[in-house]
Parts: structure tokens; C-alpha cells; sequence
């Protein structure tokens, strides 16, 4: 997944007229044909997560296209309080503030609820970014969001192609990374898909999703 992302001169007509009008009109036909189907879901899920009392959703800011920050929607699948429990482990355990700086993630991950274990297995916590789709915050296939916190990661590991699209509920690293890699590796799965933009790898990448939903291979 190495090489240099083209510049926007030397993409193809075809990638650049997907790019600029058609990937925002896919998105909003198949959100159109997804949402009634989806909805029925999304309420059961919304009321599972809010049985410990906390709020069924998570809204928190992720940088977008030309790093622009909003406001991106996710099923809540962490305890109350999940920051506050991070900076204490994080404080009281080297290693585990080590995982994280690296990872941006934990592989044993205390904060995450029982609701949650399953939501984030099968993807299921990102369905109310359907309406960040709609919103035109992101795509459905695209870089996965990173919050405002992780920028400065981000750009020292040489990210720049993620500012060219609006970032997806799925793309190249939801499906071939995920928590097998580490935070600045994001960067060689974005040029990749930047790279190779287009209809025929986008719909391949939507398809992928569909197995690592059913297959609960997910973070």
C-alpha cells in the first residue's frame, strides 16, 4: 500500500468525476434505499444501549474533508464516564498508555459495555452515521474519522489524501486494518484508497463490509 497519491491533474476524467459528483450522489441513493430497512434496527439498539440509563447515542467531533471538524454519531457502546477511566489507567498503567499512544485503541478495553462487545463486533455502533452521510459530514466508504486529539499523529506519520474525501462508515482500513495495526499505519490504507478511487472499489469495499459484519470480525 506504498506510492504516491496522483495529484488531482493526473487522475483520470472518470476518477475525478466520481470523486467530485457521483460518490455524493451513491451516497445519497443508497442511504435513501438503506434507511427504512435500518431504522427498525437502529431503535431496538438505541434502547438496548440505553438500559444502564446513559444515552443511547455518542456524538463526538472527528475531522473531515479539508479538516474540517463535525459532529459524528455513533451507538454509545462504552460506560459513563469513559474518558475520565482512560486518563486513570493510562496514568496508573505505563504499558497500557503506551497501547494506546501507539494504537489509539485497547485490545482489553474495561470501558467497553457488554451491548458494546457485540456493537462494535458487528459494526452496528456506526449505523446513526447514515446521517452524517446525509449531512454530507462523510461517505459511506471512505477513511475512518479521527478525532481533533489525533491530527497531530496523524500529519507526523505524513497524512494528506485523508483531507481530499469525506471520511466513511467503511473503507480500506475498517476492512483490512482495523485493530491489527497501528494509529499512523491509517495513513498507507488512506493513500491506498485515494489512490484507487472509484465506483467499482468503493461497492467492493461495501461488499467486504457485509463479511465482517456477519463474521463479527470487526474492532
Amino acid at each position: 500500500m506504498t506510492g504516491k497519491a496522483p495529484s488531482a491533474q493526473q487522475r483520470s476524467f472518470a476518477q475525478r468525476l466520481y470523486a467530485g459528483y457521483v460518490k455524493r450522489i451513491v451516497d445519497l441513493v443508497l442511504c435513501v434505499i438503506m434507511l427504512p430497512l435500518m431504522l427498525p434496527i437502529m431503535a431496538v439498539i438505541w434502547l438496548l444501549v440505553r438500559r444502564d440509563g446513559g444515552p443511547g447515542l455518542f456524538i463526538q467531533p472527528r475531522v473531515g474533508k479539508d479538516g474540517r471538524v463535525f459532529q459524528c454519531f455513533k451507538f454509545r457502546s462504552m460506560v459513563m464516564n469513559a474518558e475520565k477511566v482512560l486518563e486513570d489507567m493510562c496514568a496508573s498503567d505505563p504499558e497500557v498508555a503506551a497501547e494506546w499512544l501507539k494504537y489509539q485503541k485497547l485490545k482489553n478495553d474495561p470501558r467497553i459495555s457488554k451491548v458494546g462487545r457485540v456493537l462494535r463486533a458487528t459494526s452496528l455502533d456506526e449505523l446513526p452515521q447514515f446521517f452524517n452521510v446525509l449531512l454530507g459530514d462523510m461517505s459511506l466508504v471512505g477513511p475512518r474519522p479521527f478525532l481533533p486529539s489525533q491530527k497531530a499523529l496523524y500529519d507526523e506519520a505524513g497524512g494528506a489524501d485523508y483531507y481530499r474525501v469525506r471520511p466513511g462508515i467503511t473503507g480500506a482500513w475498517q476492512v483490512f486494518g482495523r485493530s491489527a495495526t497501528t494509529f499512523k499505519a491509517r495513513v498507507e490504507f488512506d493513500d491506498a484508497y485515494y489512490r484507487k478511487l472509484s465506483l467499482t472499489s468503493d461497492l467492493g469495499l461495501i461488499l467486504r463490509t457485509v463479511k465482517v459484519v456477519f463474521c463479527r470480525t470487526g474492532k
